[in-house]
């Protein structure tokens, strides 16, 4: 046995060899290869059990979140735009439409006259001219209606046809008077998918527009800023919406937070390149829990603007980066209602009465909109005794229904719908007032 053991050792070796001259010429390469853990030329390598793995759980998720984010929002906007979702959805895939909002602080004329040449027109200015087009054609027809009914040649039934029609204009004041004339903002027709150029610097090395989603200036718009007053935007980078407000030229006192520390130095980027160092001035920035800011300036504020964080429909189904849909994000996307809750709180205790407050996101779900606004209407009076009247917006539909595509089954404030020839938002605007 021992003879047949020790034999049996050499006779393997010598079936390697003869492995090994099979192989022709390249035995000894062959034979390297081996030696140096390679496999000969021609033949794959052997599996080895203790190769490491990849964990891909842990590394690249199957589903991506974009993915998911679409499949949840099939689920759950269907039921809500029904027959709408389909042309909604296809818009919020395509690429999004942007404006031009114009810097006050910098030589605007020419920008203006440039952007016009290409087609593009100023929504907000047309918006105005256009009703009150339409307001003195109503008007002049109703007056031409009472006179034809009074006496002929009567003193008497004249003098009643102009007291009627003005008293009609004295309750029906125009829709523009909520509606600042200071900005400007130029969108290209419905359809035109042109592109704008990158923002330039004038001589003072400010930049002469700012490229934003126009729907984002509706809600800068329904809060209505007037002269003096002092202006709270709680949750205010990056900066657009802040910037807007600016634009207004009547803020009396500006006081932009954000709870991020670099969200904020993005924030005074945008400050440094749009605004004047003196009007900067007028701008505080903070870094602050927006929730406890009715700890720190209670009561304080005659307008505030509550943008809160949200699921960010568009963000979400193109982006893979930063999006909430991410599995890791789960709790996080959960607990968004509670969040926008307790911001839009905290900006209800920091408005004094008969203050005004604008709340907003940009996303197309009732969870995250009309059911946050009606929580806090009702905590407001039963924990906080504070009465609160949500305001009637339904004439930004009549004054912006050229640029902006709007859901009209809105129970609550406004919601501007994406649509493939006005590829602007979802956002989301409701206006409360603290009586």
């Amino acid at each position: 046995m021992e003879r047949c053991r020790c034999r049996s050792r050499p006779g393997r070796r010598r079936g390697g060899a003869r492995a090994m001259a099979a192989l022709g010429g390249r035995g000894r390469a062959a034979g390297a290869l081996l030696r140096r853990g390679g496999p000969p030329p021609g033949l794959a390598a052997a599996p080895r059990r203790y190769r490491y793995k990849e964990k891909w759980a842990a590394t690249a998720p199957r589903i991506p979140p974009t993915r998911l984010a679409l499949h949840h929002f099939d689920m759950n906007y269907s039921l809500q735009l029904k027959d709408l979702w389909p042309s909604v959805r296809a818009a919020l895939l395509c690429e999004q439409k942007y404006g031009a909002l114009l810097n006050n602080f910098s030589p605007v004329d020419h920008v203006a006259q440039e952007l016009e040449l290409l087609s593009a027109t100023d929504f907000v200015s047309e918006a105005l001219k256009t009703v009150q087009q339409s307001q003195w054609d109503v008007t002049t027809e109703e007056a031409g209606r009472k006179e034809s009914r009074s006496l002929e040649g009567s003193g008497e039934g004249r003098t009643v046809m102009e007291a009627e029609t003005m008293t009609q204009a004295e309750m029906s004041p125009p829709l523009c008077a909520s509606i600042s004339s200071n900005i400007k903002c130029y969108t290209f027709p419905r359809g035109d998918i042109t592109r704008f150029r990158p923002a330039r610097p004038d001589a003072l090395g400010l930049l002469d527009y700012y490229l934003m989603d126009a729907a984002s200036l509706l809600p800068i718009l329904a809060l209505n800023v007037q002269p003096d007053d002092f202006v709270l935007d709680l949750c205010a980078a990056p900066g657009g919406k802040t910037l807007a407000l600016l634009q207004t030229g009547i803020c009396g006192h500006l006081a932009a937070n954000d709870i991020s520390i670099s969200r904020t130095k993005r924030l005074y980027q945008i400050l440094h390149s749009y605004i004047p160092k003196e009007i900067r001035k007028t701008v505080s920035v903070t870094s602050c829990d927006g929730r406890d800011w009715d700890q720190l300036e209670g009561g304080t504020f005659h307008k505030v603007l509550v943008d809160v964080p949200c699921t960010t429909d568009r963000h979400s189904v193109m982006e893979d980066d930063n999006n909430i849909f991410h599995k890791r994000r789960t709790k996080e996307r959960q607990m968004l209602p509670m969040l926008q809750l307790q911001l839009l709180m905290a900006g209800i205790l920091a408005t004094r009465l008969g203050g005004e407050v604008v709340y907003s996101t940009c996303s197309l779900s009732p969870l995250q909109n009309e059911y946050v606004v009606e929580r806090a209407v009702e905590i407001a009076e039963t924990q906080f005794n504070i009465r609160i009247h949500v305001e009637d917006l339904s004439h930004f539909r009549t004054l912006f229904q050229d640029t902006f595509s709007f859901f009209s089954d809105c129970r609550l404030g406004e919601l501007v719908l994406p649509h493939l020839t006005a590829n602007f938002g979802p956002m989301y605007f409701c206006k409360l007032r603290r009586m």
